[in-house]
């Protein structure tokens, strides 16, 4: 049996209409105080202090992002969004060791905000895995960049897997908890650094 076809004109759009400024704002504010809640508390952040937090009611939050796992999406993509964005404009920036390395070290605070998430990222990748796959491929393109930047201007040895580098960073995610995270993962970017110069 086939489906009947239904007009064009009535078919749903396949995407959502465009938020209002406020409401875009709102979003973002959101997103923005959630990323900082889930880096500085972890799974315990809670999202009636993020709405409270970010000037909105929990109401407003919930039209937003009807589950945490829609919230954790959000802050996931934006915090990718800021890494690709440092990217480009520490090329443009910075000479390219030090463009290298500012750039690892905000990958401290995408780590930070991504440990702060764990538990709703791995219910997330059940449901979206090609989220991930598309994150993953946006933080290659962005460090690539940048180290065949810096190969070329001779700043970094020229045998560097840029894999084998965020492989490396990706090990600060299994720190573990405690007052000296940051601090502990700022050291393993220094020693990473110190091992990519000529």
């Amino acid at each position: 049996m086939e489906w009947p076809s239904v007009p064009k004109e009535q078919m749903p759009p396949s995407q959502p209409p465009p938020l209002r400024a406020d409401a875009r704002r709102n979003r973002e504010k959101l997103i923005e105080v959630a990323a900082l809640a889930f880096s500085e508390q972890g799974a315990a952040a809670s999202l009636e202090d993020i709405a409270r937090r970010s000037g909105v009611g929990i109401g407003t939050l919930y039209r937003h992002f009807p589950t945490r796992e829609h919230l954790v999406e959000g802050v996931y993509r934006r915090e990718l969004e800021i890494l690709a964005t440092a990217a480009r404009d520490l090329l443009r920036e910075e000479e390219p060791a030090k463009a290298i390395e500012e750039w690892m070290n905000r990958f401290v605070s995408y780590m930070a905000a991504k440990r702060g998430m764990a538990n709703s990222l791995k219910l997330l990748f059940t449901s979206n895995s090609a989220l991930f796959a598309e994150g993953s491929k946006l933080l290659h393109t962005a460090f690539e960049e940048l180290l065949n930047n810096a190969v070329e201007a001779g700043a970094v040895k020229g045998d560097i897997e840029g894999a084998d580098v965020l492989n490396a960073l990706f090990g600060i995610y299994s720190i573990p908890e405690g007052p000296d995270w940051r601090d502990r993962a700022h050291r393993i970017v220094r020693l990473v650094m110190d091992g990519l110069r000529r």
